[in-house]
């Protein structure tokens, strides 16, 4: 009997979608074992690829512009996986590389993109919208999304704030915006919670540009946006699992734009049909531009390695770089993946494949 192998990465940020990861990773299986049967699919965990791997082929994709992360305009991207379902990527408002390195700072970065792409879906019919949550500069609560819904922000003097973290410690009120019809599903990369030591801003604020001195201030924010939320009848979402996800926008749409939160890898990979050819499958591939221990928790990729590991199935993982992980088959980079190219992932997927398949 032929092997089956199932490949099953994700994007290899800043250099390969989903699915030219999947393709390069099979041409690489194939010269290794022609006779295989290989099944590939692409994964996503609500942050970069999300759409390429959802939207079927031929779906309608439409650009508008949108108001990005540091207030300039920036053209987004709305997709359609029927007429009556839309699904965005948040970093394509207010995603990290939209964001010059010396520019970064979350203390005025904002979401506001995002709320205005959900307000054109639902003004465009949809009846259900899907947000991924992935790769945004900002961590601002979800208040920059909630004011592209109309939503108001003021101090205690009654003055408007700003768009970003820093100016949420002196958030007094909010005043609710228009009324959105459209059920929203947001779908998040990791369970950290908004507050707390391994909260939004502790977690996240460094690797968007915040410096150490001003992480303090981020978390009064977040904070006091969770006390005003657990005022207005909602305590929980200063805690719940996924809820800091891009910055505390996950637990902002909640309270918003009333969504619906998910894991995004879980999400995906049912709707890819991934457990069907999960059991099927001799061998597992997955992989992303680094591969580590974060991988794990909420991440595509680490989703592939549980649900594969615990089907009992052979498994390895193809990445840039690999770190800190212990009895998995992998084969990497020297780097973040960003220097690999579609050819140097069908030599090391033709590697891998021998490797975990001896004849």
């Amino acid at each position: 009997m032929p092997p089956v192998v199932l490949v099953a990465p994700a994007a290899f940020k800043g250099t390969l979608g989903p699915r030219q990861v999947a393709e390069a990773i099979a041409t690489g299986v194939r010269r290794a074992f022609p006779e295989a049967v290989v099944l590939e699919c692409p994964v996503a965990d609500g942050g970069n690829g999300l759409l390429d791997v959802v939207l079927p082929a031929g779906a309608l994709r439409e650009r508008l512009e949108v108001t990005g992360p540091i207030g300039d305009r920036v053209s987004a991207e709305i997709g359609w996986i029927d007429g009556e379902t839309a699904i965005i990527e948040s970093a394509s408002a207010c995603g990290l590389a939209l964001v010059e390195p010396e520019d970064r700072d979350p203390l005025r970065t904002t979401t506001r993109g995002v709320g205005e792409l959900i307000w054109t879906a639902a003004d465009r019919g949809a009846r259900t919208i899907v947000v991924g949550l992935g790769g945004t500069a900002t961590v601002d609560g979800g208040t920059g999304a909630a004011r592209g819904l109309g939503w108001t922000f003021e101090n205690a003097a009654g003055e408007q704030l700003p768009d970003g973290g820093g100016p949420l410690a002196d958030l007094a009120s909010f005043v609710a915006g228009w009324g959105l019809s459209a059920r929203v599903v947001a779908l998040a990369d990791v369970a950290t919670p908004l507050i707390g030591p391994d909260g939004a801003a502790p977690v996240f604020g460094p690797q968007k540009g915040a410096r150490p001195e001003e992480v303090p201030q981020l978390v009064a924010g977040l904070t006091r946006l969770g006390q005003l939320w657990a005022q207005a009848g909602h305590p929980e979402l200063a805690t719940v699992p996924m809820g800091g996800a891009a910055g505390g926008l996950a637990a902002g749409l909640v309270f918003f734009a009333r969504a619906e939160l998910a894991g995004g890898a879980a999400w995906v990979l049912e709707r890819a049909g991934f457990d069907a050819a999960l059991a099927k499958a001799d061998l597992v591939i997955t992989g992303e531009g680094a591969f580590d221990r974060t991988s794990l928790v909420g991440k595509a990729p680490g989703e592939v390695l549980r649900r594969a590991q615990a089907a009992r199935k052979k498994v390895a993982v193809v990445a840039g770089r690999v770190d800190g992980l212990i009895g998995v088959h992998a084969i990497c980079g020297d780097g973040d993946g960003r220097m690999l190219d579609a050819a140097a992932l069908a030599r090391m997927a033709e590697q891998v494949a021998r490797e975990a398949l001896p004849r």
